[in-house]
């Protein structure tokens, strides 16, 4: 009942975010490569004339890309988003969005000028109301039109380079799943010919920040549409889980009784029906996904593939993660040892480090284990798991910038595979952010996690952990050059005494002083104290 309630009170609110800006999607912008939409506020482009921003040319970056990509051209995704547009909304301050009319994240009021702080907590740690709450803005945001943004069904070869513009209206749930199906699609190359080695979200150094601005724009969205300012994704935390604890009908839903590949009856998501799983015909057809409903949401945990994912991550697979030192090494890509994203991601053996292309591990056993919607890349995101799944890698990767504390300049400049360098925009995002906007902690960006603020990671005793080891592989020295200084100490103030001594015994008694002089005084207390 509750969720019904919330269903019909909350249909009214359609306001999203998103990626293709509907005012940006006509013939005119599109050969005019220009999105520089106005903001509603005082009808300038960008907000102007309030000094939220304006609209300028799009500077990309000149660092080289790796050598895994080796096309130029071909793909509408190359040096995003300048196959589309070359001018955009530079906003100003702590303004954001493709119209500037939205506050960067951790900022809200009508000037975006108030500090706004939330916490993302365990989906267990709710309450009955707050989880059906969850759910029910779920539900809401699959079945509401996205009254701002639009999805392309076309290369922009195919739309006549811009004159025959091809979009379709998409919901708000199903454009986030879009935008996952459409950064890690294969490229089209032409009649039957399609590159498979491409991803701009994964296998790379922008697997972590891309997800995280992901989930923050996912986040912002439901707390749009709902006018809940405080919504946050709940996360799973799957550290030595023996099965799927949250697939059940109380929570993201349980097994069909007469179809293990489907879910209950008794859950509302045995009623969705997902869009962009099926690949290999938009790739015969030389097509995009197009936003059609596909079928019904499969899932049937722990009947994956035990050889190539023989179980879920462990709290010890987590903390080896976590003692990974380097970010990113070697090519960059999913062959990558000693690397935290590689490990993390499920490319890499959480016991060595060394990559592994026999095994799925760490996020990678997660989507492998669902045994279904979530078990593809492309069309993961159909399965609402995801978000949850998500949220707690996020979390880790928090903890590891937390741990190791690194520079901006650890995050890779140059060579790093097609859209993944540091400076390298996001796709297919409008408004646009960088790779290296995100390798900073959630803190910066106005989130936390509620197991990471009880564990308190930026206590003193945390900040000085590093000091504090480095000292304890030099204490033998320390200790050894105090003993010697205190001997060569004692041994001087002997010596002196001893002089001292020695040269009154020298002088006549008549001549030797009744009382010492200040000066004689201090000096021998000195002695004294030493």
């Amino acid at each position: 009942m509750l969720l019904a309630v919330l269903y019909c009170l909350l249909w009214s609110f359609q306001i999203s975010t998103g990626h293709f800006p509907r005012a940006c999607a006509s013939s005119k912008n599109l050969m005019e490569k220009e999105c520089c939409p106005p903001w509603k506020g005082d009808g300038s482009p960008c907000g102007q004339l309030s000094g939220r921003g304006s609209c300028q040319d799009i500077l990309l970056s000149n660092a080289p890309s790796g050598p895994q990509f080796p096309f130029t051209g071909v793909d509408d995704r190359e040096s995003w988003p300048s196959v589309f547009y070359n001018r955009t909304c530079q906003c100003s301050g702590n303004f954001m969005g493709f119209n500037c009319g939205n506050c960067k994240f951790g900022f809200s009021g009508p000037n975006c000028t108030e500090r706004k702080f939330l916490v993302r907590r365990n989906i267990f740690d709710f309450s009955v109301s707050e989880k059906d709450k969850f759910l029910a803005y779920l539900n809401l945001a699959k079945h509401t039109i996205s009254p701002d943004y639009v999805i392309p069904t076309g290369t922009y070869g195919q739309m006549n380079n811009g004159s025959t513009p091809m979009f379709n209206d998409i919901s708000i749930y199903d454009l986030f799943v879009w935008t996952h199906y459409y950064v890690s699609r294969d490229t089209l190359l032409g009649g039957s010919e399609i590159w498979r080695d491409i991803d701009f979200a994964h296998e790379a150094p922008g697997f972590l920040p891309w997800h995280r601005l992901l989930l923050l724009l996912w986040e912002q969205e439901i707390q749009k549409l709902t006018e809940d300012e405080n919504f946050t994704i709940p996360y799973w935390d799957w550290r030595d889980a023996e099965n799927c604890d949250i697939c059940t009908d109380e929570y993201m839903g349980g097994h069909h009784p007469a179809n293990p590949n489907l879910l209950s009856p008794a859950s509302f998501f045995s009623s969705w029906q997902i869009i962009c799983s099926r690949l290999e015909e938009y790739n015969s057809r030389q097509a995009l996904c197009n936003g059609t409903q596909e079928g019904p949401l499969l899932r049937n945990p722990g009947n994956h593939d035990k050889a190539r994912t023989p179980r879920l991550p462990s709290s010890a697979d987590v903390e080896f993660c976590l003692s990974l030192t380097q970010y990113e090494s070697g090519s960059m890509d999913k062959t990558a040892n000693f690397s935290f994203r590689n490990t993390l991601e499920g490319f890499a053996s959480p016991l060595t480090g060394i990559a592994d292309a026999s095994q799925s591990s760490m996020h990678n056993a997660l989507h492998m284990y669902m045994n279904g919607t979530m078990s593809q890349v492309q069309g993961s995101a159909n399965d609402p798991i995801f978000l949850l799944h998500h949220a707690f890698v996020d979390s880790i990767f928090e903890q590891w910038l937390r741990r190791h504390r690194p520079l901006q300049e650890v995050y890779p400049e140059a060579n790093a595979p097609i859209g993944h360098n540091r400076g390298s925009y996001m796709v297919p995002f409008i408004p646009l952010y960088r790779n290296g906007d995100f390798f900073v902690s959630s803190r910066d960006l106005g989130y936390d996690y509620s197991y990471l603020q009880d564990s308190d990671p930026d206590s003193f005793q945390d900040y000085i952990k590093p000091f504090l080891q480095q000292a304890s592989r030099i204490w033998p020295w320390l200790l050894g050059a105090a003993v010697v200084g205190a001997v060569l100490t004692a041994m001087l103030a002997g010596l002196t005494s001893l002089l001292c001594r020695h040269k009154r015994k020298q002088l006549p008694e008549e001549q030797q002083p009744l009382l010492m002089e200040k000066e004689d005084y201090h000096s021998l207390l000195y002695q004294s104290h030493l």
